[in-house]
C-alpha cells in the first residue's frame, strides 16, 4: 500500500512538471554590463536543483570526512565497554560456578581494561559504580581463596569509589558484604562495626536484619538478638510459629542471664506483653526469681496471666505447660513458708471446684492445704489426684507429700509406703 502511494505520487509530481514546463515560455534574462544573457525559466529551475543537490552532497561528504576520527573513537570506546561488560559477565558466571581464582582474575582484568580506558580521557558515565562493583566482586574471589589481604585491600578500594561519588546503595552493599564476610571468619567485632556503618534505610531492611541477628548470636548478645528477632518478626522474615519459638527461645537465654533479682525485673521489664504471657517464659522467670530470692508475691504476679489461660474453658497450654505452672506456683507457695495469699487460695479453691476432674488443680489444692496445715482435707486431695496423675514428676511430689503427712500423723508403714513410691518414681 505504502509502494502504491509513493507511485502515485510520484506520477502526480510528474504530471504537474510537464504541464508547468510543457507550455512555459518565460524567460529570465541577466544584465552583465555590456553582456545580455536571456535563460529558460525551466533551465533556470533545473539549475538550481541540481545546485543544490550537489551542494547538499558535498557538505554531507565534508561533515561525514570531518566526523570520521569521532566516530572511531566512539567506536573504540563502544568496543572497549563491551569488552567491560564481557568481562563483568565472566567474572559473575566463574563466582558462580565456584572458579575464584579466574573469577578473580577476570574482576582484575575489567579494572585494568577501564583505567586503560580512563587514560583515553575516554571514562564512562557510569565510572565509580562500576570500579566499586568490580572491587566487590574481586573481594568475593578473594574471600572465597581465604586471601584477607587481597579482600580487605579491595574493599577499602570499593568503599572509596563508593563515597567519592557519592553512591549510597552501592555503598550499603558493600558494608553488608564486608559484614557478611566477618561473620564467616567469626569476627563479631568487625561484622557490627560493618553493620554499623550501614544508612538508616539500610538497617532497617529484612537482610540486614538478619545478619544482625547471626552477629548477635555469635556475640553472645542475647538482648540485641531478640530485638532484631522482634523486628524479623514484624517484617515477616519468618513464620508465625517459627518467629514465637525463636523468640521465647531467646527469652529464656535472656531469663536465664540474671544474676540477682534486680537484674531479672529489668529483663522482665524490657520484654513485650506478648513475650511475657508466654508460658515457659513466665514459668521459667517466675522460678528464677526464686532461686536468687526474690519478691514471691512479683513472682506470683507473673504467673497470674498464664494462670488466666489455664482455667480459660479454651485454655491452649499444653500439658507440659501446665505442669511447669503448677510447678512454679507450688514452689512459690512452699517459698512463703504458710503466708499463703487469700487471693490465690480463693482462685485456686474456685478453679479446683469448677474442675473437680482435673487432677493437676487437685494436686495443687493439696498441696496448699499440706502448707496451710490442713492436713486431713490435703491427704484426701492427695489421694484421689494419684491415680490421675500423667507426669512422673509430679506423681513423685505427691507421694512425698503423703509421706510427710503420714509422718505427721505418725504412721511410720504408710510414711514407709509413701516414700517407696516416691523412690519408684525417681529418675
Amino acid at each position: 500500500m505504502r509502494l502504491l502511494l509513493w507511485f502515485l505520487g510520484l506520477f502526480a509530481v510528474a504530471v504537474a512538471s510537464a504541464l508547468f514546463a510543457g507550455n512555459n515560455d518565460s524567460t529570465v534574462t541577466l544584465f552583465w554590463p555590456p553582456y545580455r544573457v536571456d535563460l529558460s525559466l525551466n533551465l533556470v529551475i533545473l539549475s538550481g536543483v541540481v545546485i543544490f543537490v550537489v551542494l547538499y552532497a558535498a557538505l554531507r561528504a565534508l561533515a561525514t570526512l570531518v566526523a570520521l576520527p569521532g566516530q572511531a573513537q566512539r567506536w573504540r570506546v563502544q568496543h572497549q565497554a563491551h569488552a567491560i561488560h564481557l568481562g563483568l559477565l565472566d567474572t559473575l558466571t566463574y563466582l558462580a560456578s565456584g572458579r575464584f581464582t579466574r573469577a578473580r582474575k577476570a574482576a582484575q582484568d575489567v579494572l585494568a581494561q577501564e583505567r586503560t580506558l580512563a587514560r583515553d580521557e575516554q571514562a564512562l558515565p557510569y565510572r565509580a559504580r562500576l570500579r566499586a562493583i568490580t572491587h566487590l566482586l574481586a573481594a568475593e574471589g578473594a574471600h572465597a581463596l581465604q586471601d584477607r589481604a587481597e579482600r580487605d585491600e579491595h574493599l577499602r578500594l570499593a568503599l572509596a569509589q563508593a563515597s567519592r561519588r557519592k553512591e549510597p546503595e552501592v555503598r550499603d552493599g558493600l558494608h553488608l558484604r564486608a559484614a557478611r564476610w566477618a561473620f564467616d571468619d567469626r569476627d563479631a567485632p568487625t561484622a557490627k562495626q560493618q553493620l554499623e556503618d550501614l544508612s538508616g534505610g539500610a538497617a532497617r531492611r529484612t537482610l540486614a536484619l538478619r545478619l544482625r541477628f547471626k552477629v548477635a548470636r555469635l556475640a553472645h548478645e542475647t538482648r540485641l538478638a531478640l530485638e532484631t528477632a522482634r523486628l524479623l518478626a514484624k517484617h515477616r522474615a519468618f513464620s508465625p510459629a517459627s518467629s514465637q519459638s525463636l523468640i521465647r527461645v531467646l527469652a529464656l537465654e535472656l531469663i536465664g542471664s540474671a544474676h540477682d533479682p534486680a537484674q531479672l525485673e529489668k529483663v522482665w521489664t524490657q520484654m513485650d506483653e506478648v513475650e511475657r504471657a508466654m508460658p515457659d517464659v513466665a514459668t521459667v522467670a517466675a522460678q528464677r526469681l526464686l532461686q536468687l530470692g526474690g519478691d514471691i508475691s512479683l513472682s506470683l504476679q507473673w504467673l497470674l496471666p498464664i494462670w488466666e489461660q489455664l482455667i480459660h474453658p479454651q485454655a491452649s497450654l499444653s500439658q507440659d505447660q501446665r505442669v511447669k505452672l503448677i510447678l512454679a506456683l507450688e514452689r512459690s507457695f512452699a517459698a512463703s513458708e504458710g503466708q499463703i495469699d487469700s487471693t490465690w487460695l480463693a482462685r485456686i479453691e474456685s478453679a479446683q471446684m469448677k474442675n473437680p476432674r482435673d487432677a493437676l488443680l487437685q494436686y495443687l489444692a493439696g498441696v496448699i492445704c499440706m502448707h496451710l496445715n490442713l492436713w486431713g482435707k490435703a491427704q484426701q486431695m492427695l489421694k484421689q489426684a494419684l491415680p490421675r496423675l500423667q507426669d512422673e514428676d509430679i506423681q513423685r511430689r505427691a507421694w512425698r507429700a503423703l509421706a510427710v503427712l503420714a509422718e505427721q500423723r505418725d504412721d511410720a508403714v504408710a510414711a514407709a509406703q509413701a516414700w517407696r513410691q516416691a523412690a519408684g518414681h525417681s529418675d
